[in-house]
């Protein structure tokens, strides 16, 4: 029997967090985490990491588990995840998770793909394709051979696209006929999940206080911490958001003013694109929340519907 996993996700500033924490608070949970961010340590401002106080008041999993110039990725979340959760059922504790990395829910829902490894030379010719023809080309490249999987990607994906063109080329199969993360339930796993949705432009409004209290709070002095260390940001940090604006100011490739507003407009891209990854996954209760909405209440309206699924027989 699959085991039940309870999940809280939403656009990020959304709200999930603090929501989560007055659920655990209230139900005596943990909580884990599925965000690709929290993992790295010292870098809490930007990732708006809870804080240690109410880590020490409600445990939680796979934060601070990795150094900033440390590569992190899905397939070593997975593991971690599925080790996670089989020692919280062991010992009996419930929990949720909690957070917005859309192919992290994805590879939790419906398992993870472990396809060929990569092929770096071809890698490098279709970003060179993208880059001279556009992202449009290489989709339809892969609707030519694949055309399930590109229908699922958008144009934009083009880390996925070139990851099914790839994966083509080294198998001689389609991405769509393995048993992969696009569209095949985890056996594992009995996901229930709730997602927070806003009005955009409330949405947009929330980023924006977000971003300046980052700021309010210390940003600038935390990325400096992390740029005075011997070792070079991996990849994926390095593109964390707020983290990249601030280091091109130290760079003196922007004034502070346009980090700021460059984090703005960037942050509405990625819950624009964390949005359409959210609607594309099935089973899920939208929670419509309202401006005047406060945790208390989101808090509310999550632990119901999770409480109609069993949630308090955990």
């Amino acid at each position: 029997m699959a085991l039940p996993i309870y999940i809280l996700t939403g656009p990020t500033a959304c709200g999930k967090t603090n929501t989560a924490i007055k659920i655990a608070e209230h139900a005596k949970i943990e909580i884990v985490s599925a965000d690709s961010m929290l993992v790295y340590r010292g870098m809490d401002i930007g990732t708006e990491k809870p804080s240690r106080d109410i880590r020490d008041r409600i445990p939680h999993h796979l934060i601070d588990i990795v150094e900033p110039w440390e590569e992190y990725n899905v397939g070593r979340y997975i593991k971690d995840f599925d080790s996670t959760v089989c020692k919280l059922n062991e010992q009996g504790k419930p929990f949720i998770v909690v957070g917005g990395t859309a192919l992290y829910l994805k590879a939790i829902m419906d398992g993870l793909f472990e396809g060929p490894s990569a092929d770096w030379e071809y890698r490098r010719y279709l970003k060179s394709v993208a880059i001279e023809k556009g992202p449009e080309y290489l989709r339809n490249m892969l609707a030519d051979i694949d055309p399930e999987t590109a229908d699922k990607l958008h144009v934009n994906d083009q880390k996925r696209i070139i990851r099914a063109l790839e994966v083509f080329k080294k198998t001689g199969c389609r991405m769509s006929s393995f048993q992969t993360q696009f569209g095949h339930k985890n056996p594992r796993y009995d996901c229930i999940v709730v997602a927070i949705d806003y009005d955009r432009n409330v949405l947009y409004g929330r980023i924006e206080e977000r971003v300046d209290s980052m700021f309010q709070r210390g940003l600038v002095d935390e990325v400096h911490v992390l740029l005075d260390k011997p070792q070079k940001l991996s990849k994926q940090a390095f593109q964390a958001l707020g983290y990249k604006e601030v280091i091109d100011f130290f760079n003196g490739k922007c004034t502070l003013l346009e980090a700021i507003e460059a984090i703005k407009k960037r942050t509405r891209r990625f819950a624009k694109r964390q949005m359409t990854w959210f609607r594309s996954f099935s089973d899920v209760l939208w929670i419509c929340a309202d401006v005047n909405d406060d945790t208390k209440m989101l808090s509310e309206k999550v632990f119901q519907y999770f409480a109609e699924h069993d949630f308090s027989k955990l």
